[in-house]
């Protein structure tokens, strides 16, 4: 197993209350915070721009193919609509899932999968193209991160109070089925992920400190420690996607980081590039 310690990596930007959900389009990182009611991106020099969200907790991002950023609004439970110009709501999901809304994935007929993080009976839903809604995944163990296959045929979900990562089929109608473990019994709670070319799935693991790469069935092939700091999400992008993008904070429990500016991006180059959705 390859290990790399916090020294080894650059810094890109920090001095935000709890990044999320970062992504990599068109040459910018995209990211949450939630707590600062903000959406930021930030390139490869460190340049950063914000595009303000008050009353909105944003967490998950996703983009149409298009260009058009979904982005999700936690407490509201609503997907928001960023043109470049104007941000609107395109759906209300408030009447449909039990909990605050997070992470997101977004496919290549421009459906938005959305996490709905309950403890327990936590649900996926699917926004797709017309406006129209449906759970589409039920009773899973707060889903959080997600992410599609290079091939479109399966979905990755992370279930952080399980423990587990879990796999669907993801049926020509964008429906989710034949449900299945992918890999269990992980070293902490799995928050964000993404996926390699490989078949690897990077994945913050927030309580044990750590981002991790794991095939299936469990085996950690790369561990990246990150100190005393507890890791949020990741995403592949970059020259060649095989930047690893890093979030992480202080704490993982986004209550207890209001009015402190502590969480930071950072980056490494790992071997194998970035494939799948997102």
């Amino acid at each position: 197993m390859i290990c790399k310690g916090a020294d080894t990596l650059t810094t890109l930007t920090g001095g935000f209350c709890f990044g999320e959900g970062p992504r990599w389009f068109e040459g910018l990182l995209w990211f949450s915070d939630m707590l600062g009611e903000a959406v930021h991106t930030v390139n490869l020099q460190g340049d950063l721009t914000t595009l303000s969200l008050p009353g909105h907790q944003p967490s998950g991002l996703g983009f149409r193919p298009d260009g058009t950023l979904l982005i999700s609004s936690a407490e509201q439970r609503r997907v928001l609509r960023y043109d470049g110009y104007t941000v609107e709501p395109i759906a209300d999901l408030s009447g449909l899932v039990p909990a605050a809304l997070g992470d997101m994935v977004i496919d290549d007929a421009g459906r938005a999968y959305v996490g709905s993080q309950a403890r327990d009976g936590g649900v996926i839903a699917r926004v797709d193209a017309d406006g129209s809604v449906a759970v589409v995944a039920e009773n899973l163990d707060f889903p959080n991160g997600m992410a599609i296959t290079e091939d479109r045929a399966t979905m990755i979900v992370a279930e952080s109070t399980g423990r587990r990562l879990s796999a669907f089929t993801i049926g020509a109608d964008g429906s989710l089925f034949d449900r299945r473990i992918f890999a269990d019994g992980l070293d902490g709670p799995p928050d964000g992920i993404c996926l390699d070319a490989e078949g690897g799935v990077w994945v913050a693991m927030t309580l044990a400190h750590t981002f991790e790469r794991i095939v299936e069935g469990g085996t950690v092939t790369e561990r990246i420690d990150m100190d005393d700091r507890t890791a949020i999400a990741c995403t592949l992008g970059g020259p060649e996607r095989r930047t690893l993008f890093l979030v992480s904070s202080t704490d993982a429990y986004p209550q207890r980081l209001v009015g402190t500016k502590q969480s930071r991006v950072d980056a490494t180059t790992v071997d194998v590039a970035g494939a799948g959705l997102p």
